[in-house]
């Protein structure tokens, strides 16, 4: 075949092919993803980020150490990928045999090579013009495994894409989006499983978490986040509440492959505001669940705010480590919860071992020893208005945290800011947002915002350092080997902090914040990169 010919050739598949490939036919494909490359985590060679977390503990810490504090503020950008989208990146992208796997707003996703930035190729989901998908048209990542990605919908669908060409292996429904279901999570594979969530907890759904098979897409098994009559917890809901109970799930969880437990947050209550409707504790709203992966059966849970009447979603992503804890090495979980309260759990049992404010927390004054908080009065919203810290966007929220294990501390891009929260009693009416209030924000005369990267021994809940914004960021985090942290600012700067103190040591306006997302890193040709998710632009930062 002369060079003509296979010009020619390339340009043809490109024509033929709706995802628009331009990879020549006689490429041999990438070796295929398989269950222990995924249960490797970050390897040390920098050659993969296969999970959302980078690991199924979710640490976002990788062991490269090309770059370091002393050279970091040496960065030169390599490349840079427009994705000509509305809407903007929140998601984690993932490398693959020099491939990354990337995906956007509105369910449209890329392949990039990434030596270059250049789009192997590009998927668009046609999507109906009735979504009722709230806070977002965004993604939140692919899953891998074999040769297939996997995304979900805001239409509420999950699909299988083969990872070579972009072209749709198997599309599955997850439920209806017209009553208020969509899905936005990042997937997570374990085993032959495909693990994923549904958003719309502010349209009255009944949330869930679902596991498929990775080949077929025949659905395996279905944890009800509010159980129905007959389930345990069903009578923690007044009435037939449970049917409009919402508590979605759209952030990924963790996965412990000694217990065999997935761990994910669970989401608000609905209606969010208004809990007269809905007396009761409203499980298993707002709490952390412990499900083993092969049957979906609940193991354990934990909930962080009972009857939540502040939107707080514990929708923040869990990591686990090993902890020494009263002198034994214990298997944790640590979670900053969007109401205010860090947690360190016992990942066996669900136990809680640490609860400590990590900004401040007007609604309660401590977290007992049975688990529950122990509730201040003037909280519950009304009519007329209650003021509550923090906000209904939370002390933290969607954006990953981080843990370096060297130093046994726990990241996170906190926020300071209070509010006036509304309620009303609502009509549910199927495929309408079901909130029964509102909230506003304290004026700032009253009480300034502001947002802090805040570092956190998990062992005490007590602050280790602190960095902070002039007001609140909604940057995720990355650490690495060499003492570095990631983060971003509101004004659309990446920065990069002494992980041990949390000096600044560089940042780049990249012309729009990191929202919901966070820097990776990885090696290509022997050069550490950073990539860095902003806007609608994807950069990759390298030392010349």
């Amino acid at each position: 075949m002369n060079v003509t010919t296979k010009i020619f050739a390339a340009f043809a598949l490109l024509l033929a092919t709706p995802s628009g490939v331009l990879v020549a036919q006689e490429t041999p494909p990438p070796p295929p993803v398989t269950t222990q490359d995924i249960l490797a985590g970050l390897p040390s060679d920098g050659s993969s980020w296969l999970t959302f977390g980078g690991d199924y503990a979710n640490q976002r810490h990788s062991p490269l150490t090309q770059i370091t504090p002393e050279n970091v503020a040496r960065l030169v950008p390599l490349w840079t990928f427009q994705t000509g989208t509305l809407g903007n990146f929140e998601t984690t992208s993932l490398l693959h045999d020099n491939v990354l796997y990337v995906t956007g707003p509105l369910n449209v996703a890329w392949a990039i090579d990434a030596r270059t930035g250049r789009q192997i190729w590009r998927y668009r989901r046609e999507l109906p013009s009735d979504l009722t998908a709230c806070c977002g048209l965004v993604n939140r990542g692919f899953a891998i495994l074999g040769d297939k990605l996997f995304m979900v919908t805001l239409d509420a669908h999950l699909l299988a894409l083969d990872a070579r060409t972009g072209s749709i292996v198997w599309d599955v429904t997850l439920e209806n989006y017209a009553v208020g279901y969509a899905s936005t999570i990042a997937p997570l594979v374990v085993k032959d499983k495909v693990i994923v969530g549904v958003a719309g907890g502010e349209y009255g759904i009944r949330g869930f978490i679902d596991a498929y098979n990775v080949e077929s897409g025949e659905r395996v098994w279905r944890f009800y986040t509010v159980p129905g009559p007959g389930e345990p917890g069903n009578e923690t809901w007044a009435g037939d509440s449970w049917r409009t109970g919402g508590a979605s799930v759209w952030v990924t969880g963790a996965y412990d492959p000694e217990l065999n437990l997935l761990m994910y947050g669970i989401g608000n209550p609905g209606p969010d505001y208004f809990g007269e409707i809905r007396e009761g504790d409203n499980l298993y709203s707002n709490s952390l669940v412990a499900l083993d992966a092969d049957t979906g059966r609940l193991r354990w849970h934990y909930q962080f705010t009972p009857h939540d009447v502040h939107d707080w979603d514990a929708t923040e992503v869990p990591i686990l480590t090993d902890l020494p804890i009263a002198g034994q090495t214990r298997r944790v979980v640590m979670f900053a919860n969007r109401n205010g309260f860090y947690y360190t759990l016992d990942a066996a049992t669900g136990r809680l071992i640490v609860a400590k404010p990590f900004v401040e927390t007007t609604w309660a004054k401590e977290i007992g020893t049975d688990g529950r908080p122990v509730l201040l009065p003037g909280n519950v919203p009304t009519e007329e208005g209650s003021v509550t810290c923090p906000d209904l966007t939370g002390g933290t929220n969607f954006w990953p945290p981080s843990f370096d294990p060297s130093t046994r501390t726990f990241f996170v891009n906190a926020r300071e800011v209070c509010m006036t929260f509304f309620a009303w009693e609502p009509e549910y009416i199927p495929g309408d947002r079901f909130t029964g209030g509102a909230g506003q924000r304290v004026p700032e005369s009253e009480s300034p915002a502001y947002g802090a990267l805040r570092a956190i021994d998990p062992m005490t809940g007590e602050r280790k350092w602190e960095f902070r914004y002039l007001s609140p960021s909604t940057a995720g985090l990355l650490t690495t080997a060499s003492g570095l942290i990631f983060s971003g600012d509101p004004d659309g700067n990446v920065l990069a902090l002494d992980s041990r103190n949390g000096r600044l040591l560089w940042h780049y306006q990249m012309g729009a914040p990191l929202h919901g997302t966070s820097p990776t890193t990885y090696m290509v040709d022997g050069k550490q990169h950073v990539l860095v998710p902003a806007g609608t632009t994807l950069t990759a930062w390298a030392l010349p």
